[in-house]
Order: structure tokens, then C-alpha cells, then sequence
């Protein structure tokens, strides 16, 4: 036989469980020093001007 589970309790834990994983999403995403959010930045601007840097000039293409 099946073990027989009260439902307000298993929703209580199942919210608690939902509750405790967005408060770890939100301790990684705002918990940081203002050193790593400066860093982050800079590497996702370096990146950003990489992918730049690299794209192709569909422009002159089209002169011709």
C-alpha cells in the first residue's frame, strides 16, 4: 500500500522548496561585490566588442 501524504503539508514543503530557490537565485544574482558586478560588466562589453569587431559589412555587397 501507498503511504498516505497530507496535502497541506506537502504543499507547504513544496512552496518552501520553491521559495528557497529563488532566494539562492537571487543571492547569486545580487550578492556580489561591486568588484565582480564591474568585472562582469567589462567582460560582457570586451565580448560584445569581440562579436563586433568580427561581423561582416553586408553593405559593400550590395554596391556592386
Amino acid at each position: 500500500m501507498a503511504d498516505v501524504v497530507n496535502l497541506r503539508i506537502a504543499r507547504k514543503q513544496k512552496t518552501r522548496a520553491g521559495k528557497e530557490q529563488q532566494a539562492q537565485q537571487s543571492r547569486a544574482l545580487h550578492g556580489r561585490t561591486k568588484a565582480e558586478k564591474q568585472r562582469d560588466r567589462i567582460e560582457a562589453e570586451r565580448a560584445a566588442g569581440f562579436v563586433d569587431g568580427h561581423r561582416l559589412d553586408r553593405t559593400d555587397r550590395n554596391r556592386s
